[in-house]
């Protein structure tokens, strides 16, 4: 037998063990890593109702971020005259013809508080407080609901209150119940849904317009309808109104340009509103 052949066997057992305890030691002072699984529950559905998933909340409206020219509720009580705004503009609406609030259910944008504005086809819309010259980068939007194929639901117009001799960048259901946008320059430049929406449920319709994107129109928080030739609407200088002005002569026109039904939360903006501000417009609405 070879001693140091021995001796050498045993050192290296002893390191053996020293190494295993070293390692045992280490393991009691770890960070745990096993595995795990894990469920969340949410009973209150708080992260539904958060203010930022509102249409008058951060990822909503976002009014001020959007460079809004004005936002309007629509939620103001029976008989105001004053559609306050706010984007932080202070540019007030004038209710025209009469404000007559009404809660039918559901309702666009259920988590924001407050009425809708009930519409009665004959005399009622809303007008901005400044003229503007000649927006060519702008957004429209609007909620809105009829059972009525016809009216107006938003647009620029040459007069703040009368009928409109110029008047274009209109949003308006035609006879068939249709969604159009339009605009003009020597022409009449429109685009229009595939479908009506004149079916007396809540849908939420925005158009947009620049010289690099053309003409867009977005519903429910898709686009529906577009053509980037479209590029350039009439310059003058108007009034943006909500539910009325003429529409005649356009596409589809309806005899009565006045809108019949119910609106809430309206806003114009001077830049173009992108599809993911479309869709998280119209998802904080419903």
């Amino acid at each position: 037998m070879n001693p140091g052949r021995l001796r050498d066997g045993k050192v290296v057992a002893l390191l053996l063990v020293v190494a295993l305890a070293v390692v045992l030691l280490l393991n009691q002072f770890a960070p745990t890593r096993s595995a795990f699984t894990a469920k969340v529950t949410n009973g209150s559905n708080s992260a539904g109702t958060a203010a930022s998933n509102t249409c008058t909340g951060a990822v909503g409206f976002d009014a001020t971020a959007s460079n809004a020219l004005f936002a309007y509720k629509l939620t103001e009580p029976s008989g105001s005259t004053t559609a306050a705004d706010f984007s932080g503009r202070g540019a007030n609406g004038t209710y025209q013809g009469g404000m007559v609030a009404s809660t039918p259910s559901p309702i666009a944008c259920p988590r924001d508080a407050g009425s809708a504005w009930l519409l009665d086809g004959a005399s009622d819309f809303v007008s901005t407080p400044a003229a503007q010259r000649n927006p060519v980068t702008f957004s429209e939007e609007v909620w809105f609901r009829t059972s009525v194929a016809g009216g107006l639901l938003i647009g620029f117009g040459g007069s703040q209150v009368t009928v409109s001799g110029q008047h274009d960048r209109q949003i308006y259901l035609n006879t068939n119940g249709q969604l159009v946008f339009g605009a003009y320059n020597g022409a009449t430049q429109v685009v229009t849904s595939p479908k009506s929406y004149n079916d007396g449920v809540w849908h939420h319709v925005v158009s947009t317009m620049s010289a690099t994107t053309g003409m867009r129109l977005y519903v429910d928080g898709a686009l529906v309808a577009s053509n980037a030739n479209y590029t350039t609407p009439e310059n003058y200088t108007g009034y943006w109104r909500i539910g009325y002005d003429t529409i005649s002569g356009w596409p589809g026109a309806p005899a009565n340009p006045y809108f019949t039904g119910s609106m809430r939360f309206a806003a114009v903006y001077n830049s173009v509103l992108t599809a993911a501000q479309v869709s998280s417009h119209y998802a904080a609405g419903r």
